[in-house]
């Protein structure tokens, strides 16, 4: 019997079809206009996953209102390390996306950003100290210049009426606003991307296609053999790199490569579900993304708000997310992911990071059991008025929560996005979830840089990386005019408040 396998050639091979694979496949291709790359899907669509709209809070992560990237320290102080640094990522994926719609890349940039204030918002009197500290760190530095806050009831209801409507203005409240947050469709962006790649010479991208195995070969390029899940054709592609961009699935194709620095990693899936409004008038009455604090032992993709949104050109309203605990690992994946992604080298890491977090557990149990008066109980603390008959419960996006060996703990559960490079650069895997899509320029750059690392030396590279992103190789937040700038050329570009 003949071999029907199709056996393909290239330098760059995608696995998944999200904003990761797609801002790293554009980079790469403005680049090197020459390179070939091909992009593999199991599904029969891009950004079908977490890239998503109703899978994505869609907030332009900028840590301007998510209170998890400044905790509290044991001693009460705010370091504002993290949020200054997820800042200035959003910062870089700005000028990248303007440089796209400048380009022609991306049609008009009101298909996926728009502006939108962004507010943390707490009551009692302890959470109401601590966001005046939060405020005290940030608001000195050049990003979050324009971050203002306040305690009056008055000034609240002005930034956000569906919130304090129904509140006694006895309670003791406070918010911070920046009005130049946005509200971002990855899902719209991510397509637009894929469009504009499929239409180049050399970029081929394969829907309905599933990696089955991964193997290194003597000379350090990939084999990677695929299934078309529509016809049942295999496929042979060959390639000198390789990135793994997968979401959920990533886990499982990291351990399918087989390579040493894959060992110990695990994942904790958790599911997350949205209360959407159905009612016109409410919707309406809300313009902006309202963040709240954690409950103990959520995970940060639970941190609730109460958040407006376009999705498919039509404004939203949403609620949540509420957590749950599933064993896929996709939305789209099988119930038998979390089990079969347990091997020897992960176990203890992934035992000794589930005794330690035992409030996460806790809290996981607590979100499935809820009832939908329960939900709607949740919501009323954001919104007192809300009435559950305007309101209906619908399915978000699936993450899966890093897990990793750690000398002294064991292991420990990381809640933020983890790449994982081989030594040799030939293979790149990006684990984890927040804040991802918000970040993924400036994950992907300095991906290019340790992956490509001959190429990315070189003056051309470097300076069509400037031409991407005018403040590459520089700190925006030590260069305030430089700054002020920049947000005013990407406002101009993309449409958006400065």
């Amino acid at each position: 019997m003949s071999d029907t396998t199709i056996r393909t050639k290239s330098e760059v091979v995608l696995i998944g079809a999200g904003i990761m694979s797609a801002t790293l496949g554009l980079i790469l291709k403005e680049l090197q206009p020459d390179i070939k790359i091909e992009i593999y899907e199991r599904l029969d669509r891009a950004a079908a996953e977490s890239s998503d709209a109703w899978n994505n809070a869609g907030t332009g992560h900028s840590a301007f209102c998510e209170l998890n990237y400044t905790p509290e320290g044991p001693n009460g102080s705010i370091d504002p390390k993290k949020a200054i640094s997820i800042a200035e990522s959003f910062e870089v994926s700005r000028q990248f996306w303007a440089y796209l719609v400048q380009e022609n890349i991306v049609p008009s940039p009101e298909n996926f950003i728009k502006s939108i204030p962004h507010i943390s918002f707490v009551w009692g009197e302890k959470n109401v100290a601590y966001l005046q500290k939060r405020f005290t760190a940030l608001q000195p530095n050049p990003l979050f210049k324009q971050m203002e806050f306040s305690t009056d009831f008055a000034e609240l209801k002005k930034w956000m009426p569906l919130v304090m409507d129904g509140r006694s203005e006895d309670e003791k409240v406070a918010a911070t606003s920046m009005a130049i947050g946005t509200d971002v469709n990855f899902g719209e962006l991510t397509r637009s991307i894929f469009g504009y790649l499929s239409n180049l010479e050399g970029v081929t991208i394969h829907f309905n296609h599933e990696v089955q195995k991964l193997k290194q070969r003597e000379d350090k390029s990939w084999r990677i053999k695929i299934t078309d899940m529509a016809s049942g054709q295999k496929r042979k592609a060959y390639s000198k790199f390789v990135f793994i961009g997968a979401g959920g699935g990533s886990l499982p194709l990291l351990e399918k490569a087989s390579v040493p620095e894959g060992k110990g990693y695990g994942g904790f899936p958790v599911s997350g579900q949205w209360l959407k409004c159905t009612n016109p008038e409410v919707i309406a009455k809300h313009q902006a993304k309202v963040y709240g604090k954690a409950s103990v032992g959520a995970p940060p993709m639970s941190v609730p708000h109460i958040d407006s949104r376009m999705i498919n050109g039509e404004k939203a309203l949403l609620f949540g997310p509420f957590a749950g605990f599933s064993t896929r690992f996709l939305k789209n994946g099988s119930y038998s992911d979390l089990p079969l992604s347990i091997k020897p080298n992960n176990i203890i890491p992934m035992l000794a990071a589930g005794i330690k977090n035992i409030p996460l557990t806790k809290y996981l149990i607590d979100q499935v059991r809820q009832s939908p008066k329960d939900r709607i109980n949740a919501l009323q603390e954001y919104v007192p008025g809300a009435r559950s008959k305007d309101w209906v419960l619908e399915r978000a996006g699936q993450r899966v929560q890093v897990i990793k060996k750690d000398e002294k703990e064991g292991g420990i559960l990381e809640f933020g996005t983890e790449v994982i490079t081989t030594a040799d650069g030939s293979l790149s895997v990006l684990l984890g979830a927040s804040p991802g899509a918000s970040t993924a320029v400036s994950i992907m750059v300095d991906l290019v840089g340790r992956c490509f690392k001959e190429e990315m030396a070189t003056a051309e590279w470097q300076e069509k990386l400037k031409k991407m992103i005018p403040s590459y190789g520089q700190n925006l937040n030590e260069n305030p005019i430089f700054l002020e700038q920049i947000r005013k050329e990407t406002a101009e570009v993309l449409k958006l408040n400065n």
